[in-house]
């Protein structure tokens, strides 16, 4: 079996033992399988209720991960996510490891905690490692942070700052079920809520992916297609911040996944183009007084997408 082959299985595997256990959901399932063979992490954004919990801990599951979840609250510490020293009195210590460390970990309701708590994730989402009173200890890999925040601006909620939005590779929307996915759930009530749930794969296969989607080859026209579309993003009239330089990485690197998952071993900018919302959305900060104006993020995209000529590869 070759290297795309194996890809394009394992993927196949992943999206039936998810699709057991969860109705639909097929934009949030491609993100995670992205994130997780990119090496990056995922954002979600939902209602409650939308299977955003239950899709985070099957996933951990099928792929025979250790899964932690942590629940935001507004009066959690830093030391809640990543573990502290216990000294006795005789001055002896023992660390507590926090739900940090694990290979998946469910941060709910990320934004109904504070910035200070929030930023507990930056160091382990960038360098895959936690400080604690000067000590660094490395996290196992792969690991992955699946993020859920309430409706921006709901009640109770601090808004994750343009730092903390900037680690997560990619943003997906957990969306109410349609009529016909809200009757397949009630159907199926009692398996969804006891699923049994099969490892398919290894934290080892995981890892060997991960090595073999950096073999794909991405052209220099694409590099160029990949920049030019950041950088006119960042001259859009009525943005106040764009994109930093980790949206063109989040572009390339999620490229070349898609590109192995769709069976090719080279990028072409319909992969490029498939991932300009999810890569790159979040990442886009509109002026207060333009948003007045009812100018978002999306149109931003868009008028990128159509200024910005698409390359032409050769065959």
């Amino acid at each position: 079996m070759t290297d795309i082959q194996k890809v394009v299985e394992v993927n196949r595997k992943l999206k039936n033992a998810l699709s057991s256990v969860i109705v639909g959901k097929d934009e949030v399932k491609e993100m995670l399988v992205l994130a997780l063979i990119a090496g990056g992490h995922v954002l979600i954004e939902g209602m409650p209720g939308t299977a955003k919990t239950k899709l985070a801990k099957t996933f951990a599951g099928i792929i025979s991960g250790e899964f932690k979840r942590i629940q935001f609250t507004p009066d959690m510490m830093p030391a809640d996510v990543t573990g502290f020293y216990l000294y006795s009195p005789n001055g002896d210590s023992r660390f507590t490891p926090g739900p940090i460390f694990a290979n998946v970990v469910l941060a709910d309701e990320l934004n109904r905690t504070t910035p200070r708590t929030q930023a507990a994730l930056i160091e382990a989402m960038q360098e895959h490692q936690v400080t604690i009173e000067r000590e660094t200890l490395p996290l196992s890999l792969p690991f992955m942070v699946v993020a859920t925040q309430v409706a921006y601006g709901g009640e109770g909620t601090y808004p994750l700052t343009d730092v903390q939005l900037d680690r997560f590779l990619l943003k997906a929307t957990s969306r109410y079920p349609s009529k016909a996915e809200e009757e397949q759930i009630l159907n199926n009530i009692d398996s969804i809520d006891d699923p049994h749930i099969t490892a398919i794969t290894s934290l080892k296969e995981i890892r060997e992916l991960q090595e073999m989607v950096k073999r794909v080859q991405v052209s220099p026209s694409i590099v160029e297609y990949i920049t030019s579309l950041i950088g006119s993003l960042r001259g859009f009239p009525g943005i106040q911040s764009g994109p930093s330089s980790r949206g063109a990485i989040a572009l390339y690197k999620c490229s070349r996944v898609r590109a192995m998952l769709e069976g090719r071993d080279f990028v072409i900018p319909d992969d490029v183009k498939h991932l300009m919302i999810p890569a790159v959305e979040h990442r886009i900060k509109i002026k207060p007084e333009s948003e007045m104006d009812d100018v978002t993020p999306g149109m931003a995209l868009e008028w990128a997408l159509e200024q910005v000529p698409v390359p032409k590869l050769k065959v």
